[in-house]
C-alpha cells in the first residue's frame, strides 16, 4: 500500500511516532537521553524546530517547523529513529518478525508514523495543549508540570501556560486531534 502525505516546504507538522509493540522504551531517563542525543545528531545535519514535543514510556507527540524550501520530514524520522535504534542497547531490541528481519530491521520502532500538516494558529495551539496534557490523559500524572520529558515547561517560562494549566480538571479538544 503507498501512503500519501502532505508535504510542504517551511510548514508545521504534528507527529506522533511509536515504539515497537509499544514496548516501554523511554521509561528509563538514559533511554531519553539517548533519543535526545539522536534528535541533536539529525537536527545538526537536517535543521528543524521543535515547537513542542512530550517523550511518553512507549510513544512520542511533537510538532516541527521545517525550514523554509525543505519539506522532508520523512528523511529526517528515518534518520532519527536509525541513530537511536543503532546506539539502542541489545535489551530493548525485540524479537524480529519473518518480514522485518528479512529486511534487516530492527524492531525497535513501529514503522510509520502519524502526521498531521498544522493548519493555522488554532490548530497549532490545540496540538500545542494536546501534547502537553498527553502523559495526564494517560494517567501517567496528575497535571502536565509533573511530567519531565516535555517542553511544557518552556512553555510556562514563556508565558503561554500557567504552571497549573492543566492540573483542574480534564482538558477538552476539538474532534480530530487525539490520535493514539
Amino acid at each position: 500500500m503507498q501512503y500519501r502525505r502532505a508535504k510542504t516546504a517551511g510548514a508545521t507538522y504534528f507527529f506522533t511516532v511509536v515504539t515497537y509493540q509499544r514496548q516501554r522504551l523511554f521509561h528509563q531517563p538514559e533511554m531519553v537521553d539517548l533519543l535526545r542525543s539522536a534528535f541533536r545528531t539529525v537536527k545538526a545535519r537536517f535543521p528543524f524546530a521543535i515547537d513542542a514535543i512530550v517523550v511518553l514510556p512507549d510513544h512520542l507527540h511533537c510538532l516541527w517547523t521545517l525550514p523554509e524550501g525543505d519539506a522532508d520530514f520523512s528523511k529526517r524520522w528515518r534518520l532519527i529513529k536509525s541513530e537511536f535504534s543503532r546506539h539502542c542497547p541489545d535489551v530493548y531490541k525485540q524479537q524480529r518478525s519473518a518480514s522485518r528481519l528479512d529486511k534487516g530491521e530492527q524492531a525497535i520502532w513501529q514503522r510509520r508514523f502519524w502526521e498531521h500538516q498544522i493548519r493555522d494558529e488554532r490548530d497549532f495551539a490545540q496540538h500545542v495543549d494536546y501534547v502537553h496534557y498527553n502523559p495526564v490523559g494517560h494517567r501517567l500524572v496528575m497535571a502536565p508540570r509533573d511530567w519531565v520529558y516535555s517542553s511544557f515547561h518552556r512553555y510556562v517560562q514563556d508565558g503561554w501556560y500557567s504552571l497549573d494549566w492543566g492540573a483542574e480538571g480534564k482538558v477538552e479538544f476539538e474532534d480530530g486531534i487525539v490520535n493514539e
